[in-house]
């Protein structure tokens, strides 16, 4: 059954990644690189983790998911089309001026977004919110933050971090997409927020280190993280971005633009 199931994940992975470049290609603007970096480990959430309803997106007692983020919305919305939130055939209007799938989640318009994320190091301090809020409430959903390896050089993800510590979040995990690269190069050549696990230890998190591209890895780190008590959890995902797409993989030029019509093609059919 775990082999069917990885399988399974494997399968709809594709579909997100081919949603996430029909998207950006449609668009002709957005994230492919982060985006892609990110597919496995959101398909893992939306299609075997997240207790969530397409039905009813604003469920009291769902799971949440807080992309911070933000400019890779392109895999999020893939993730939520496909799992029937809204029509797949909509993100051909990604970033279309009458669009709701705008370059950024908004959770006013977009059916099963949690938050609306784009100024980055923000994100974490929403999740904090919300998972205090289900304690104070007594709820038993979980609370996820997907934070970028560049976005973690943001001080107030810090600030969060000590927060979360301090309210013995154990409702909250946070993935960190450890792909090395941001907009102007490696995370070491901007500011390194290296070594990743011991800065998150320090802060009072329990840290799990996981491939993000590989499916067992991804859903056993989130079993293990259930079962922490007492304090929020990390997992720190070594990703590449790009992946999936042979000739975007671990290239920062393909951290903010779209394929044209010669690689779009090129894309979609690597990923039949």
């Amino acid at each position: 059954m775990k082999m069917e199931k990885i399988e399974e994940l494997e399968k709809m992975a594709k579909e997100v990644r081919k949603g996430i470049i029909e998207a950006v290609y449609s668009g002709q603007s957005g994230h492919p690189g982060g985006s892609l970096s990110i597919a496995d480990i959101l398909t893992v959430l939306y299609f075997n983790e997240l207790a969530i309803d397409e039905k009813n997106p604003k469920w009291e007692d769902r799971d949440r998911l807080v992309l911070s983020k933000g400019h890779c919305s392109p895999a999020l919305y893939s993730c939520l089309a496909n799992r029937g939130f809204f029509p797949v055939e909509d993100l051909k209007t990604f970033r279309n001026i009458d669009s709701y799938l705008q370059g950024h989640p908004d959770m006013n318009k977009v059916p099963g977004v949690d938050m609306t994320t784009g100024s980055l190091g923000q994100g974490l301090s929403s999740t904090v919110g919300m998972a205090i809020a289900g304690k104070m409430d007594k709820k038993d959903y979980r609370v996820y933050c997907i934070l970028g390896d560049g976005e973690i050089e943001e001080g107030q993800i810090w600030e969060a971090a000590m927060s979360a510590k301090k309210y013995k979040l154990d409702n909250l995990c946070v993935i960190v997409d450890n792909n090395n690269l941001q907009i102007d190069g490696t995370i070491e050549e901007v500011m390194s927020p290296y070594p990743i696990d011991e800065k998150f230890r320090s802060f009072g998190f329990e840290i799990i280190k996981i491939d993000g591209h590989n499916m067992q890895e991804i859903m056993d780190a989130f079993d293990v993280a259930k079962h922490v008590k007492d304090k929020p959890v990390c997992i720190i995902a070594k990703t590449i971005k790009g992946k999936g797409i042979s000739y975007m993989e671990n290239q920062v030029g393909w951290h903010g633009k779209a394929p044209n019509e010669e690689q779009y093609r090129m894309a979609m059919e690597e990923l039949v």
